[in-house]
């Protein structure tokens, strides 16, 4: 028996990409192709696109499809790995912003509104340049940032082009914002809280990501790995176009 196709799963929090891929396959025939086109961080949750069989020809395609996520940004502190990964820093402001626009809080950073948010977002909307964060996979001489970075080494990764669609505001109360962002392939959602946090002097980092849509593929489609248990693989497989 061969299987090809496509697989939408929702990736749970808490395993690597490369983790859900192995859990998948031992649900496959012996020796059949899997890959999946588009990482997301162990901490996140969502679509994760498989390709099995034939379907791996697809990866390319796949990753170059527009991307959706609804994100969840702290302020008032950052973290090394811009993410919850690691421990939270207090930020404590470099008082860039007018006195007038800041609001002392036992000491620490100026609390942001929503007004100074609405302010900046259209910065981080269109074809921008980011700051790829130091703990990612990206390549520096041929050694991925992440490993440089937790060896104690300093990272220095340039900015690149990334295109954001859209980003909508669905809740806000200091100091939790969350955004629903549509954006292009490349683009790091925690970069964005980073670069957001800084934009509005207060300090900011991801504390929770899903991915809602890659393409097609939409988490309300999407299925559990427990599903994939009780069902079989070739129950949820989308066929190949």
């Amino acid at each position: 028996m061969t299987l090809d196709g496509i697989l939408n799963l929702d990736k749970p929090a808490g395993i690597s990409s490369a983790r859900a891929v192995d859990q998948v396959k031992r649900l496959l025939p012996p020796k059949t192709k899997i890959g999946h086109a588009g990482t997301l961080d162990p901490f996140a949750t969502g679509v994760l696109v498989l390709l099995i069989g034939k379907g791996t020809k697809l990866c390319e395609r796949l990753m170059d499809q527009q991307k959706q996520y609804e994100a969840t940004i702290k302020f008032g502190a950052t973290t090394a790995t811009d993410d919850p990964e690691s421990a939270e820093q207090i930020y404590r402001g470099t008082g860039r912003l007018p006195v007038k626009d800041q609001e002392e809080h036992h000491g620490l950073a100026a609390r942001a509104t929503m007004q100074q948010i609405r302010a900046v977002l259209p910065r981080f909307i269109g074809a921008i340049q980011q700051r790829p964060p130091a703990f990612s996979a990206m390549k520096i001489d041929g050694q991925r940032a992440y490993k440089l970075a937790r060896g104690g080494e300093e990272v220095k990764l340039e900015p690149r082009t990334v295109h954001v669609y859209g980003i909508e505001l669905l809740d806000f109360s200091w100091p939790l914002l969350r955004v629903r962002i549509d954006c292009g392939r490349g683009t790091y959602i925690r970069s964005i809280a980073r670069d957001l946090g800084e934009a509005l002097d207060v300090g900011g980092h991801l504390t929770q990501l899903r991915r809602t849509r890659v393409g097609e593929f939409t988490i309300e489609r999407a299925v559990t790995i427990p599903q994939l248990q009780t069902d079989g693989v070739d129950k949820h497989l989308v066929p190949l176009p």
